[in-house]
């Protein structure tokens, strides 16, 4: 008699209830936006001011510190503030290789990204 090999025991990626999915999808969401993205990159490093990071992203002052407060509320940076000066870091390491993972697949697929008419990004 042959064995039928079996097929390796997968770990779900996604919780069983909704709204474990809707939180993964929330968290997705965050990163979401260009400029969210490039201000995460930015602060992995070290922390900044908002000033700072109204030079690296070349926006105004209350678009970047919305774009901070979301960063902020999600969970993905933190703000310690001294004085008049509000100071903002990236609070894990780890989304640096969730963006290079996202880098890689998008590249690989960038015809089919860049033609998909279901996705906002005009923004």
């Amino acid at each position: 008699m042959s064995k039928v090999a079996q097929p390796a025991k997968v770990d779900p990626l996604l919780p069983v209830e909704t709204a474990g999915v809707g939180l993964i999808a929330k968290f997705f969401r965050a990163l979401g936006d260009p400029t969210r993205l490039r201000l995460l990159e930015f602060l992995l490093a070290e922390e900044h001011t908002v000033s700072d990071c109204v030079g690296h992203v070349n926006l105004s002052q209350g678009r970047v510190s919305s774009h901070l407060a979301c960063l902020a509320s999600c969970g993905f940076v933190t703000v310690r503030r001294a004085g008049r000066f509000a100071y903002y870091r990236a609070v894990d390491d780890r989304v640096a290789d969730l963006v290079r993972l996202a880098r890689g697949l998008a590249a690989e697929n960038a015809a089919a990204l860049a033609s998909c008419m279901r996705i906002d990004d005009t923004r």
